[in-house]
């Protein structure tokens, strides 16, 4: 049932950016990010079995921070595309901050989230420190390659090229860093291969995926179809 489950998520996910940019415009997507940012690093603390590989889950959530800042990069430019990537920044070391201080708490007589909430957090710092640094490079990798294709390839006929480029190579970038410094050690070697080829794969299928998605959001910019815009 993983597979239908994840497959789900997926279309919940991109329904909801796209609903997020529906309503509320820019602003919705800049909500979106640290939602997606502080999700993905809870989520990618469970291991799964999907398609026959090992691999953590977080990767539809976190993929898709993807399309928002190439929605941002493609219909407000590329310095708002920036500014979601420093939200997400700020939105990973609060909720590390916060969180990690909340188990400095001694719980009460009739407490019962103490223990899962430091199964949860404990490893936190390093898998936010993976996550930033591997989020910080693919991401400004995506904005400046996402721009960069635009001036090359302004026609709307290539928003698919641009945005599928940039992410999958973004996407590989984040995958090695992320798996490398958040997993090494802790997963024998050949898991932690398998994690990372399909990671990748996984965030390689959700990019594709949210082309529709990125196109629908242009039309609707191009038509003045935002709510924002009313």
């Amino acid at each position: 049932m993983n597979e239908l489950f994840w497959a789900l998520m997926l279309l919940f996910n991109f329904g909801a950016i796209i609903l997020a940019y529906r309503f509320w415009g820019k602003i919705g997507l800049f909500i979106w990010i640290p939602i997606a940012s502080i999700v993905a690093n809870i989520q990618v603390t469970k291991t799964i079995d999907l398609f026959g590989l090992t691999a953590t889950l977080g990767n539809i959530v976190y993929a898709g921070s993807f399309l928002v800042t190439d929605i941002l990069n493609e219909n407000h430019g590329k310095k708002d595309a920036r500014k979601a990537v420093g939200i997400g920044f700020f939105s990973l070391i609060a909720m590390m901050v916060l969180m990690n201080m909340a188990l400095w708490f001694r719980p009460g007589a009739d407490d019962f989230a103490q223990e899962s909430l430091v199964t949860l957090f404990s490893p936190m710092p390093r898998i936010v420190l993976a996550s930033l640094i591997a989020y910080g490079v693919s991401q400004l990798h995506d904005v400046w390659s996402y721009n960069m294709w635009k001036e090359k390839l302004p026609a709307r006929r290539f928003i698919w090229l641009r945005n599928n480029i940039s992410t999958m190579i973004s996407q590989l970038i984040d995958s090695v860093i992320f798996t490398m410094i958040a997993f090494f050690g802790t997963f024998p070697t050949h898991v932690l291969v398998e994690i990372t080829i399909s990671t990748y794969i996984l965030k390689w299928i959700v990019a594709v995926c949210d082309t529709p998605f990125i196109y629908l959001a242009s039309s609707w910019r191009e038509r003045a179809e935002l709510m924002e815009s009313r």
